[in-house]
């Protein structure tokens, strides 16, 4: 088994269009429920009905692939904490990011992103890779 990785919706968005970007076969993939609902976001606020089933398709296969991770107590509690430090380092971040990065800390996995601007890896206690890695 490879790596424990859970994607940012950043990740997700690369991967589907573009499958070569990177090898993930050998990996243990997870998603939050989160990045699945900013998906279906994709779908609603696509150009043509074409790209909106184009997206219903590769979303049906990344569920049927990809674990999804609910938020639970165990989440909070990370989520908190990450909360917590980025209040006190007054060094905002995305609400969405932080639920991500929890879901990281709470299950041991590894952020796949191409989101520079997230700085998963200045977080505490959370590993963060470059999807081109």
């Amino acid at each position: 088994m490879g790596r424990r990785l859970i994607l940012d919706t950043n990740a997700l968005s690369t991967i589907e269009r573009d499958l070569s970007a990177t090898s993930l076969d050998d990996d243990d993939l997870a998603v939050a429920a989160l990045t699945i609902a900013q998906y279906r976001a994709g779908i609603e606020l696509a150009e043509t009905a074409r790209r909106a089933a184009d997206r219903s398709r590769a979303l049906a296969a990344i569920q049927d692939n990809v674990a999804v991770l609910d938020y639970t107590e165990a989440t909070a509690a990370a989520h908190a904490r990450l909360l917590a430090h980025v209040h006190r380092a007054g060094q905002p971040r995305s609400a969405h990011d932080l639920i991500i990065a929890a879901h990281a800390v709470q299950t041991g996995r590894t952020i796949l992103s191409n989101d520079a601007r997230a700085r998963f890896g200045d977080l505490p206690a959370v590993v963060a890779v470059d999807l081109v890695d």
